[in-house]
């Protein structure tokens, strides 16, 4: 059996999926040739060199253009272009399908799915496609051509009864939340992960995203972070803090370490590919609510503290979540120190978050979307 698997570089989370998507085939199929590929990069590189470009530069420079954006994306003049343009480009892609000539399509963003979706209508591809919606709020992009999509999986139950509501059948569409990574499902020491990383054992320990992949809101970032540093000199807490691959991050939140003399509390990273590990031995989690970083902290039942998303769909992110009783999202105009000393001293509200997650984890979500698409009849 042949698969291809699309995904598309505006953000990393499409990317991630994919990769999830992809190992698990690896690590659980013999008889499966699986091959990741950028459709955007493929099509047209100048496009997608242009197009990510633009979006990296938005999302940090003007987060509000982006959000404009992804809102007349769904409807309106902007979502006509989008879909037209996703034609024409879709001819390109043909050339590939022919070549490969997959049995199954993959696609974890939904230039992906339209571009098959088009070539399917025109009778030019029978392969099956499944579209894997890489959010925790629907956006109409994903449903254009629907009709030719066989599989659709959401992250939970609602969205599920939003695809419902636009007259895709219920048998079509599986609430089994975005791929993450098998080793979210590892079972690890704990001890010894705590005494690699000289932390203590007997501290709430705070897991905290900093960097982004933009560096998105350094300033507000960087006085939440100094915020929750200051917590740590009357509580007994912990920091792990994360600065990504940001230079000028790394150094901002060393100097917040240093004014507040909290060398022994905090412990500062760079990139780590140790993310489950880290998650596996914290408390809280404080990160921009992007789908993927989402879905691993669900999966580690972590409580959140959502900073600096994205307008679109990451602040739709972030209010499912605080409507769900999981997250506190930090809002640009918030007293983050009121907020950040009110959520830290009452032990029951977190104990209630942690709770919450069970609603939406759905650790074995890689898994399960390689079940319904290898054994459903």
């Amino acid at each position: 059996m042949k698969v291809l698997i699309f995904y598309a570089s505006y953000g990393g989370g499409h990317l991630n999926a994919a990769k999830s998507i992809e190992n698990c085939i690896k690590n659980n199929y013999i008889d499966i040739d699986v091959e990741l590929i950028d459709c955007m990069k493929y099509v047209n590189k100048t496009i997608e060199k242009v197009t990510t470009a633009a979006y990296r530069e938005m999302a940090k420079k003007v987060p509000w253009a982006w959000g404009r954006i992804y809102s007349d994306a769904q409807k309106g003049p902007l979502a006509h272009i989008t879909t037209r343009s996703n034609k024409i480009l879709a001819v390109k892609l043909l050339r590939l399908l022919r070549e490969k000539n997959p049995d199954l399509i993959i696609s974890t963003h939904p230039f992906g799915s339209q571009m098959c979706n088009y070539l399917k209508r025109k009778n030019k591809i029978k392969a099956k496609i499944a579209t894997i919606m890489t959010d925790f709020a629907p956006h109409d992009q994903w449903l254009v051509g629907h009709e030719f999509t066989d599989y659709f999986f959401v992250a939970h139950d609602k969205m599920k009864q939003y695809l419902i509501s636009k007259n895709i059948p219920e048998d079509r569409i599986f609430s089994t939340g975005i791929p993450i990574s098998e080793k979210f499902n590892e079972k690890y020491n704990k001890s010894e992960i705590i005494k690699n990383y000289n932390l203590e054992e007997n501290k709430f320990t705070i897991l905290f995203f900093g960097g982004g992949e933009f560096g998105l809101g350094k300033t507000r970032t960087i006085q939440i972070f100094d915020n929750f540093v200051q917590e740590t000199k009357n509580n007994n807490i912990q920091i792990i803090a994360i600065s990504g691959k940001n230079p000028k991050m790394k150094s901002a939140f060393e100097e917040i370490v240093n004014k507040n003399k909290a060398e022994n509390s905090v412990i500062i990273i760079g990139f780590s590919n140790e993310v489950p590990k880290l998650m596996s031995i914290s408390d809280l989690v404080i990160t921009k609510p992007g789908g993927l970083t989402t879905s691993e902290s669900l999966a580690s039942n972590l409580p959140m503290v959502v900073i600096n998303p994205i307008p679109g769909q990451e602040e739709e992110n972030a209010e499912f979540l605080e409507s769900k009783g999981i997250a506190i999202w930090i809002k640009k105009d918030s007293d983050s120190k009121k907020m950040i000393e009110e959520l830290l001293s009452n032990k029951e509200k977190l104990k209630e978050m942690k709770e919450n997650t069970n609603i939406l984890a759905k650790p074995n979500s890689t898994l399960d979307i390689c079940k319904i698409l290898f054994f459903k009849k």
